[in-house]
């Protein structure tokens, strides 16, 4: 018992001691903590805490993202699992809203979701959901196209009357619709009148039927030649025979020239309308080079009018035919550049009344189409007695409005059948 009271006493003794000595908290304490630098890096401590705070959510987003982004792509399934469950329990106009219009399998009922962390994203379908909806967006922007065009390009609008002269061959159902849809997009009346050379074919007709522009369909007797040359000449004999039917017929309008392998631009029409008797555009010449290398470093060449500073005409801007000499084609088949006339037929429009009989109104010179020659004639020029008042179109002559192309298969090419 006194060992043990012994023991007690000196560990009571040793105990306050012990207190004493590890931390003297007196006036000199609180004058270390009241320290300037201990201040500041308590104030930056807090501050830190302040942004760990804000930002440390996002940018332990982060992490876990790079961490563990292999096993999250690969489990996609299961965190796809509870949109399908939703998808299953929403109502019928939830779905009609949900789905495209025109869902194609599996793949357009799965891309109308998308899921980003937990949450799904629905994706409208492009461009809009209700069909209905677009279809009024387009009725509003044709109206407001149409009358702008009734208030600041044509007052008047007159009907075009389109010449062209085709033949049954192997491109002429691409070729013949290209025209048909130019013809189409035309936001006036349209009379296309169709030569074809040996006669009236099924063939043409079925392909000019589809249209639904008001057609004449004519043809001549004369078979197409197999020679740039001899086709250049017969298709001149062809445009005359539309522009009698324009005579005979009395057809008001303005005559275009549209061949069946140019394209034309839509701007082409509006520019037309404001002819007064005759007039000519811009053409691209797009020549087939057949691997000349003297095309390549040219600019592509333009046929068309060429005015003063006056915006009076000039001149013309013809073809140059001199880097082709010696690899010009001949035949329908040549692996050759196939070289445009000196001045094309459509590059040019005129009035119809220009054509008519016993009109008071009629310039003295312009010649009677009964005395034109169909030998003799190589452009709509040769209808004038006075070429230089041809009315420049497309900014004095600045724009071009349609492109010239003949591109032909071989002569014994039977691609489609018939």
């Amino acid at each position: 018992m006194m060992k043990l009271s012994a023991l007690q006493q000196s560990y009571l003794n040793r105990r306050p001691g012990s207190f004493r000595g590890a931390a003297p908290l007196d006036s000199s304490a609180d004058g270390a903590i009241k320290s300037p630098a201990a201040v500041f890096w308590l104030v930056l401590h807090g501050l830190c805490c302040l942004i760990s705070l804000v930002l440390g959510f996002r940018f332990s987003r982060l992490v876990f993202f790079f961490i563990f982004s292999t096993s999250v792509t690969t489990n996609t399934n299961h965190f796809m699992a509870p949109f399908r469950q939703l998808t299953t329990t929403t109502t019928a106009a939830d779905v009609a809203l949900d789905l495209p219009s025109n869902p194609v399998g599996d793949a357009a009922l799965n891309g109308t979701r998308v899921v980003v962390g937990r949450h799904g994203i629905r994706i409208r379908p492009w461009p809009h959901p209700d069909p209905i909806e677009v279809m009024k967006a387009h009725q509003i922007i044709e109206r407001v196209q149409r009358e702008q065009r009734n208030q600041f390009v044509v007052k008047n609008p007159r009907t075009v009357i389109a010449v062209t002269p085709t033949y049954v061959r192997t491109f002429q159902t691409l070729h013949l619709t290209g025209v048909v849809h130019s013809l189409m997009l035309v936001p006036y009346d349209v009379m296309w009148i169709v030569v074809e050379a040996g006669g009236v074919t099924n063939e043409t007709a079925a392909i000019i039927s589809k249209s639904g522009v008001k057609t004449i369909h004519i043809g001549v007797d004369e078979k197409m030649p197999n020679t740039w040359e001899g086709r250049h000449k017969l298709e001149a004999k062809m445009r005359l025979r539309a522009l009698r039917v324009v005579r005979e017929k009395r057809l008001d309008g303005i005559v275009m020239f549209a061949d069946d392998s140019n394209v034309h631009s839509m701007e082409l029409f509006d520019e037309i309308q404001s002819t007064n008797w005759f007039g000519a555009v811009s053409i691209g010449i797009l020549a087939h080079s057949g691997g000349a290398e003297k095309e390549k470093k040219q600019a592509i060449p333009v046929q068309g009018p060429a005015c003063n500073a006056s915006s009076k005409l000039a001149g013309w801007h013809t073809f140059d035919t001199q880097p082709y000499e010696g690899n010009n084609a001949i035949f329908i088949d040549d692996r050759a550049t196939v070289l445009p006339m000196k001045m094309e037929w459509a590059g040019f429009v005129l009035n119809s009344r220009l054509l008519w009989k016993d009109v008071e109104d009629k310039p003295h010179w312009s010649r009677d189409l009964d005395s034109v020659v169909d030998d003799d004639i190589e452009s709509p020029l040769s209808l004038l007695k006075d070429p230089s008042m041809v009315e420049p179109l497309g900014s004095c002559g600045k724009q071009v409005l349609l492109w010239w192309l003949r591109v032909e298969a071989r002569a014994d090419s039977k691609f489609p059948a018939g």
